[in-house]
């Protein structure tokens, strides 16, 4: 179960990864075309809105999704592996949308705060909802799944 949640998570976090080492390169290499400096005009509000996502995905959707679940299971004894392990499995597939958001601010050179922050926010999400043992017992107890 370990090494199924793993290959999910990493199958997910990988891609990402290579992107934006390939992005790295090519900008640091001038190989993409000039892009100006982050605009402030009618697309001024795309940091925030970035940065926000990047909030939304690590922290609210994975709060809201695992009050659901428990919400659902509020009536059972035990929690069926399989219904456990997809919860699990959506978890991490929300929350790894994260390190594909630093790509565009990246690119876009974002203001710093605004960087600083998505990066800071898929850092979160990919060191939470790393599916370690201890962590996996830890939420196997707490919704007693068996």
């Amino acid at each position: 179960m370990t090494k199924e949640l793993k290959r999910s998570y990493f199958s997910l976090l990988i891609p990402a990864v290579l992107a934006l080492a390939v992005l790295a390169g090519l900008k640091s290499f001038h190989l993409l075309p000039q892009t100006p400096t982050y605009p402030s005009g009618p697309l001024g509000f795309l940091a925030p809105f970035v940065f926000v996502l990047a909030v939304f995905f690590a922290v609210g959707l994975p709060v809201f999704s695992r009050a659901l679940f428990a919400h659902r299971m509020r009536e059972r004894n035990t929690v069926a592996e399989s219904d456990w392990l997809t919860f699990e499995r959506t978890l991490i597939r929300i929350s790894l949308v994260t390190p594909y958001l630093i790509l565009p601010a990246y690119l876009l050179e974002f203001p710093r705060f605004y960087l600083a922050g998505t990066a800071l926010t898929a850092l979160y999400a990919v060191y939470y909802f790393y599916p370690s043992r201890k962590r996996i017992r830890f939420e196997r107890r707490m919704f007693r799944v068996g």
